[in-house]
């Protein structure tokens, strides 16, 4: 796909894109517009035709013919405007769902860095302001901008062919009343965006006493709340108030001005009949054209104004969202090989946070192939940034990551990605059935296979007494399960995916004993001829592991089996007491 970052401070071309996509319907729109404001405008002058022919009387007859102009521009004029909103209907709802599938293409291959700085919600909600915001534009600068703009231009010109003096007194007056329009809403911005705000913190706290409803109700709290909500609806009822009034306050400055106009066109178009220098049907013409031109003032006035707003906030968006990866594929870049257990190896990894924290500065590990590896140690010493930099959720500073052989940093993410599976403490569960959750680890798995994976996983019991199965909805983020069943849920969806490595973050930390016990081993059976590096407190997890390595401060202090290190003085053995003493105080 085509790199997005280039129009991260381009607006104007990032729109471009996307209007030469479709270019054929965005030009039919284009012309049917352009052939409905001519037909509208053309009506007027086909009316003075039907008034002059009236005043030369049935003798003359020129009236049916000038009717049947007239009639014929009406049906042009209505079917033209019918034919740019249904392909409008289809064209510009097409755009935004182009808008969006590329925003959130280019957002999915940010390095978690990023969204680690964000909020999510944010970021969802920019991409669809995004597409929203050139919706808005589209239609505007279609049915609100330019029609105006094309018939002002058209009236001017019909209206110089009675008299060159007033169409040009009438086009000054024109750029007179949208300057000051223009000026005027503009001036009046402030006052919407302080509205939009107002309306934006309304949401903002009701999504936030809907997701804390059980602290709520825990703290008997709902009467302060109902305070504090109406305190903020009433702030935002003063704000949308006076936004109202601004536009209303707009609204009769224009009415005022085209009155004071209006009556002096009819004045001097009087005067001009009255020196036998206009027809009746010119001295319609000019009138109709001339309302039609100062009442297009305001509505084009506050579209520009809009537009230009929609343009601020795409712009703002755009340099958001189009920030480049941080994370690249190299330009030669090669598959991981191996699809059974795999040799590991930190080859003097040196890493940095971007904040500037130092974890490693020589860092050097070696893990064979098919080795169940245990990491334990004190918070912060390095653990969970392994995790990061083994998935490449960063780039090291110094040193290699092999895997195989192979230097991650020379292979395709997307084959990295199929060669790890991460069972992790807090488990990501989508607002899906059971069975997609499950399926989520191999797509195309049967159903017999999601059951196997179930059924190792120690799952099935649970499920089958759900009132729908496998097909029960979980709930958002798998609220409707219990933390252990949620675990359970990631150990099966591993064991579906059947990668060479595995990773577990505290995996059974959320289980009772009996569950612990169980879910050992599965996971015993899932780690056969298979390279696993797995964080832990609870020691008991890690007991027939191959080896355990200590972390402290970014450096190995112990290595070695669990039985080597329960014999020497250090860290290992210190945590092996506290859980002991723990287990003694519990069983008392």
């Amino acid at each position: 796909m085509e790199d997005l970052c280039q129009y991260a401070n381009r607006p104007g071309a990032f729109v471009g894109r996307y209007l030469k996509r479709r270019i054929i319907p965005h030009l039919v729109i284009l012309f049917s517009v352009l052939g409905a404001v001519t037909f509208s405008v053309s009506t007027d002058y086909a009316l003075k035709g039907v008034v002059d022919a009236l005043g030369k009387g049935p003798s003359a007859g020129q009236v049916w013919s000038a009717l049947a102009l007239l009639i014929a521009f009406i049906a042009a004029d209505n079917m033209l405007w019918r034919v740019a909103a249904l392909v409008g209907a289809f064209t510009f709802v097409g755009v935004t769902g182009d808008i969006r599938r590329d925003l959130f293409r280019h957002m999915t291959g940010h390095a978690p860095s990023f969204f680690a700085d964000r909020q999510p919600g944010t970021l969802a909600s920019r991409i669809t302001a995004t597409s929203n915001a050139i919706f808005t534009v589209e239609n505007m600068f279609t049915f609100n901008v330019m029609p105006p703009c094309v018939a002002a231009t058209l009236s001017i010109i019909y209206i110089g062919t009675v008299n060159m003096t007033m169409a040009l007194v009438l086009a000054g007056i024109f750029a007179a009343v949208v300057l000051l329009m223009f000026k005027m809403a503009s001036a009046g911005k402030p006052l919407h965006h302080d509205f939009a705000a107002k309306a934006a913190s309304v949401d903002g706290e009701m999504v936030d006493l809907v997701g804390n409803m059980p602290l709520v109700r825990a703290f008997s709290a709902f009467n302060r709340e109902f305070v504090r909500f109406d305190g903020t609806i009433g702030t935002e009822m003063r704000a949308r108030r006076s936004s109202l009034l601004y536009l209303e306050k707009l609204r009769i400055t224009h009415a005022i001005l085209t009155v004071l106009s209006i009556l002096g066109l009819l004045y001097w178009s009087i005067k001009m009949w009255e020196a036998g220098q206009a027809t009746t049907g010119q001295v319609v013409l000019v009138c109709t054209l001339g309302i039609r031109i100062l009442a297009a003032t305001r509505d084009l006035a506050v579209a520009l104004v809009d537009a230009t707003q929609h343009t601020a906030r795409l712009s703002e968006a755009l340099h958001t969202l189009l920030q480049p990866h941080e994370l690249v594929d190299h330009p030669e870049a090669e598959t991981l090989v191996g699809q059974t257990g795999a040799e590991m190896h930190f080859d003097h990894v040196a890493f940095s946070y971007p904040d500037g924290r130092t974890v490693f500065s020589d860092f050097d590990l070696l893990i064979p192939p098919g080795q169940t590896v245990g990491l334990v140690g004190k918070s912060g010493g390095g653990k969970s940034t392994l995790f990061s930099l083994i998935q490449r959720f960063y780039e090291v500073q110094g040193g290699r990551i092999l895997i195989n052989g192979q230097d991650i940093n020379r292979v395709t993410q997307e084959s990295l990605r199929e060669a790890i599976t991460v069972v992790p403490q807090d488990v990501s569960m989508f607002h899906r059935s059971l069975r997609e959750n499950i399926r989520y680890g191999r797509p195309d798995a049967t159903d017999e296979e999601v059951w196997k994976a179930a059924e190792a996983a120690h799952c099935t019991d649970f499920i089958q007494a759900l009132p729908e199965g496998f097909d029960t909805i979980v709930g958002d983020r798998g609220v409707k399960l219990s933390g252990g069943q949620r675990q359970r849920i990631a150990i099966a969806r591993a064991i579906l995916k059947d990668s060479p490595i595995l990773l577990l973050d505290e995996a059974t930390s959320a289980l009772d004993a009996e569950s612990e016990e169980a879910i050992r081993a599965a996971l015993a059976n899932l780690m056969k001829g298979r390279t696993v590096i797995a964080i832990a407190h609870r020691l008991s997890t890690l007991k027939d592991f191959d080896r355990i390595v200590v972390l402290e401060g970014g450096k190995i202090v112990q290595d070695g089996s669990p039985e080597k290190l329960t014999h020497l003085d250090g860290f290992y053995r210190e945590l092996m007491k506290k859980e002991s003493m723990s287990m003694a105080l519990a069983a008392a």
